[in-house]
């Protein structure tokens, strides 16, 4: 005895949850896939990014600033700034104001990448969003935004950092 699909849903369509949270999930699993696979090229991973990011925004800022906007332990940025600093992305220069902090600090290579990043980044947004018109894309956006304000995200960090190392 094969079970009836409910009235007005074929088996297709109880197959294919459709709910919002859902929908999120999907579309941001799909974006990060496809950003990670961008990105590879230019020899960095998605973490690598926004630490990049942080760091060229504010220059000479300390690990112990980015632990603190991150919402992560030090120890984490530890491990994230000796990953970029082997790429030669990034370099710890001593703070001459208190020798037991560094100063983070992209290098050119550093610099380059992020300037390729932006490139990317935008052809990135340019394919998830292709479906939309700017109207739509503007209006999408405000509505995330509300979403992760109510959610308590913090502006501009991915959650993804407070997951432990692999």
């Amino acid at each position: 005895m094969s079970e009836q699909p409910l009235p007005g849903h074929d088996e297709r369509s109880l197959r294919r949850p459709r709910g919002t949270a859902f929908l999120l999930a999907q579309v941001g699993a799909h974006a990060a896939a496809r950003f990670a696979e961008r990105i590879s090229e230019l020899g960095v991973i998605p973490a690598d990014v926004g630490l990049l990011r942080m760091i060229a925004t504010q220059p000479g800022r300390s690990q112990q600033s980015v632990a603190e906007e991150m919402g992560v332990v030090p120890s984490r940025i530890v491990a994230l700034v000796d990953n970029v600093e082997r790429k030669g992305l990034v370099e710890r220069r001593r703070n001459p104001q208190d020798r037991r902090n560094y100063e983070l600090h992209l290098t050119a290579e550093g610099s380059r990448v992020m300037t390729q990043m932006r490139r990317v980044g935008s052809a990135h947004e340019a394919d998830i969003c292709a479906a939309l018109d700017d109207n739509q894309r503007a209006q999408l956006a405000g509505l995330l935004e509300a979403i992760a304000v109510q959610q308590g995200l913090t502006p501009g960090i991915h959650p993804g950092y407070q997951q432990p190392l692999r």
